[in-house]
């Protein structure tokens, strides 16, 4: 397998689990689809509608996230927003982030 496919292939790996990172973070607020999305892309986090919509309704499915139907601008939108679960469940994956970060960041620097 040639590199490239191989670093593509890594880095998707790599990403699946922060971009559930940083939507779950991002739902600490109310969002929908869209607004979520280009919140995202302001932080520096790409994610195309393909990838976003299912993650949602995923995380729904889970207990992670409400939503709900509502009119804004005369379309119906859905919002999302962390359950209570979800407030629990990201503050652990994000404890977990910073110690697994902080670990991977040493060992890249050659201190492990």
């Amino acid at each position: 397998m040639p590199e490239t496919d191989i670093f593509e292939s890594l880095r998707l790996e790599l990403r699946r689990g922060s971009l559930i990172l940083a939507v779950l973070g991002h739902l600490r607020r109310e969002h929908y689809g869209y607004t979520l999305r280009k919140a995202l892309s302001e932080a520096g986090v790409e994610i195309d509608e393909g990838a976003l919509y299912p993650m949602l309704r995923r995380l729904e499915t889970q207990g992670l996230l409400t939503s709900e139907w509502r009119e804004e601008e005369k379309r119906n939108k859905r919002f999302y927003r962390l359950s209570d679960e979800g407030v629990g469940v990201l503050a652990r994956l994000a404890e977990e982030w910073r110690s697994l970060n902080a670990s991977v960041t040493d060992i890249l620097k050659g201190n492990s």
